[in-house]
C-alpha cells in the first residue's frame, strides 16, 4: 500500500508506524503499510477545518455540490472490482456470499440516492407559530428552521463491512457541505483510499476529503478530541463507542454512534418451522460478523428440541473455506483475537448451563486462517453470557419461551437495542409482538437495506441515526431564524 493518507488534496506516504494487513482466510500479508504520524493526523484535521471555513465547499449550493458528488459516485463505481477484491482479501467476505452486495454493490448505487434525498429535502422550513405570536402591536415576525453544513466530520469506520460503514459517513457528510477526515479500521484500511481517489477524480476542493490510515490510536484520539472537529460518526464496539463519547464530551461534539447488538429473533408458534433457517442465515452472513444479526433465537419451549436438531442438520454440510473460493459458504472471522472471542463465549455458555448442539470449535483440517465452525448453543435462559454479550462470530443461541409475553420480556432484557426480528404467519399477532420490542429497528417478517429508511440504536447500541432523512439531517446544523419587521 503505497500511500497511507490523503491530506489537503494530496496523497501522502506515512511517517508513522509500520504494520501489516492480513488476509483472514490464510493469514498471508495483503499489504504492508507505513501509517500516518500524529503530526500528519493533525495536518488532516487542519486541512479539513481550513477547507470548511473557506466556504469553497460549504458555500456551494446543494445543486452545485450534487453535480460534483455525482462525479464522485461515478468514480467509485469504476472501482467496483477493486472493492470486491478488498472485501475478499482484507475483510474475508466470501465471494459468493449475499453480504458481498452490502460490501460493494449496495453502497455504490446509494450515492445517487443520497444526492436525490438531499435535493428533495427543504433547506429551510417555517416554524408553526400561531397567529398571535406572529403578529403583535410592535412587529410581525417570521420564524424559520434553516439547515446548513455542520463543519468538520470525523468518520471512523468498522472492519466487517469497511466500505459500507465508511460510505454512510463520508457521502452524506460531503453532500451536506461538510469536510471529512476518514480513519478506517486498521484491519481493513485498503478500501478507504477509494474515497481519496474519487475525491481527486471528481474535483473536490483540497481538504474537503481527507483519509488517514494508522495502526494505533493517536489519529483517532485527535479526531475525537480536537476542538476543530464538530462531529464524530463512529461504527464499532460498545466499549470503544463509549470511549469515543467520553473523548468527545469536553468539546460537546455531535455524535452518531452505531455500536454493537444482540438482536432477538422471536418465532411465533405458527412460524416455528422457519426457525432452523435462522442459524444458517446468521452463521453464513459474513461469519456472523454483523451487528444487526439476530443471534438470540426465541422459540416455544415445547418445540425447542426439534428446532435445535433441525439447525444442526442444516449446518452439518456448510462449506467452510477461504473467501476467494466460490463454493465457500462460511469464511473466516477477521482475526485470531475474534476467533478467541468465539472460544471464550462458547466455553462461558457451557459453564453457565448451556450446551453446544453443533460446532463450538475450530474446524479440523484447516491449518491457516481464522475459522470457527458454525455453532448452535442450547441456552437455558436469557441470563447466559452467550445471550447477553455480542460475540460477533458464527454463533447462535436458542432460548425457549413460555408464552409471547415471556419472549418479549427476554428480548428486551438486554443492554443492546439495535435491531429485532419477529416471525409469524399471523401478521397481526406478529406486528403486535414487534411493537413491544425496544430497539432502534424492528423487522416483522422482512427487512430492508435502503437509503430511504434510517437505522440506529438505543441503550448501548448507540446514538443518532444513519440513512434516511433522519440520518442525513445528522450532518446538518439547524438554526432557528426569526425575522421581524
Amino acid at each position: 500500500m503505497e500511500y497511507a493518507g490523503y491530506i489537503g488534496g494530496s496523497f501522502v506516504r506515512g511517517e508513522g508506524e509500520r504494520f501489516e494487513v492480513q488476509n483472514p482466510s490464510d493469514e498471508s500479508v495483503v499489504a504492508e503499510v507505513v501509517g500516518v504520524s500524529a503530526a500528519q493526523a493533525d495536518a488532516a484535521i487542519g486541512a479539513a477545518r481550513q477547507a470548511f471555513d473557506s466556504g469553497a465547499w460549504s458555500g456551494l449550493s446543494m445543486k452545485e455540490r450534487a453535480k460534483i458528488m455525482a462525479r464522485f459516485g461515478e468514480a467509485m463505481r469504476k472501482r467496483a472490482d477493486f472493492l470486491k477484491k478488498c472485501a475478499i482479501e482484507e475483510a474475508g467476505c466470501p465471494v459468493s456470499a449475499t453480504v458481498m452486495g452490502a460490501q460493494v454493490h449496495v453502497p455504490l448505487r446509494m450515492t445517487d440516492e443520497i444526492i436525490d434525498l438531499f435535493l428533495r429535502l427543504p433547506q429551510q422550513e417555517e416554524n408553526p407559530l400561531p397567529i398571535h405570536e406572529r403578529v403583535n402591536p410592535h412587529f410581525v415576525v417570521q420564524s424559520l428552521k434553516r439547515w446548513s453544513p455542520l463543519g468538520v466530520v470525523s468518520a471512523i469506520s468498522a472492519y466487517n463491512v469497511p466500505f459500507y460503514t465508511a460510505f454512510w459517513k463520508v457521502v452524506p457528510a460531503l453532500m451536506a457541505g461538510n469536510t471529512v477526515v476518514l480513519r478506517p479500521n486498521p484491519l481493513t484500511p485498503i478500501s478507504s483510499m477509494i474515497f481519496a481517489e474519487a475525491a481527486e477524480e471528481a474535483g473536490l476542493p483540497p481538504g474537503v476529503m481527507n483519509v488517514i490510515v494508522e495502526p494505533g490510536l493517536a489519529g483517532g484520539l485527535a479526531m475525537t478530541t480536537d476542538p476543530r472537529v464538530d462531529m464524530v460518526s463512529f461504527t464499532g464496539s460498545c466499549s470503544v463507542g463509549a470511549k469515543v463519547a467520553e473523548q468527545a464530551a469536553p468539546t460537546l461534539k455531535r455524535l452518531v454512534l452505531e455500536l454493537g447488538g444482540k438482536s432477538a429473533q422471536i418465532y411465533l408458534p405458527d412460524a416455528v418451522a422457519r426457525a432452523p433457517s435462522a442459524a444458517l442465515s446468521v452463521c453464513t452472513s459474513h461469519a456472523g460478523q454483523g451487528c444487526v444479526l439476530g443471534t438470540r433465537v426465541f422459540v416455544p419451549q415445547e418445540t425447542k428440541a426439534e428446532v435445535l436438531d433441525a439447525m444442526a442438520k442444516l449446518l452439518a454440510d456448510v462449506k467452510i473455506g477461504p473467501a476467494s473460493d466460490p463454493a465457500t459458504q462460511l469464511g473466516p472471522v477477521i482475526s485470531a483475537a475474534q476467533r478467541d472471542r468465539c472460544t471464550h463465549f462458547t466455553q462461558a455458555a457451557v459453564e453457565a448451563g448451556g450446551r453446544v448442539v453443533c460446532g463450538g470449535k475450530r474446524p479440523e483440517g484447516i491449518a491457516k486462517g481464522f475459522y470457527w465452525e458454525p455453532t448452535v448453543l442450547d441456552l437455558p435462559d436469557n441470563s447466559n453470557p452467550a445471550a447477553q454479550e455480542e460475540i460477533f462470530g458464527p454463533v447462535v443461541g436458542v432460548i425457549g419461551y413460555r408464552d409471547l409475553d415471556h419472549a418479549v420480556e427476554m428480548a428486551n432484557d438486554s443492554r443492546f437495542g439495535l435491531s429485532g426480528w419477529v416471525h409469524g404467519t399471523d401478521k397481526v399477532k406478529a406486528l403486535e409482538v414487534g411493537l413491544k420490542i425496544r430497539s432502534g429497528a424492528v423487522n416483522v417478517n422482512g427487512a430492508v437495506m435502503s437509503s430511504y429508511a434510517s437505522g440506529g440504536g438505543i441503550k448501548m447500541s448507540g446514538l443518532g441515526r444513519e440513512r434516511g432523512v433522519e440520518g442525513l439531517r445528522e450532518f446538518q446544523m439547524m438554526t432557528t431564524l426569526n425575522i421581524g419587521g
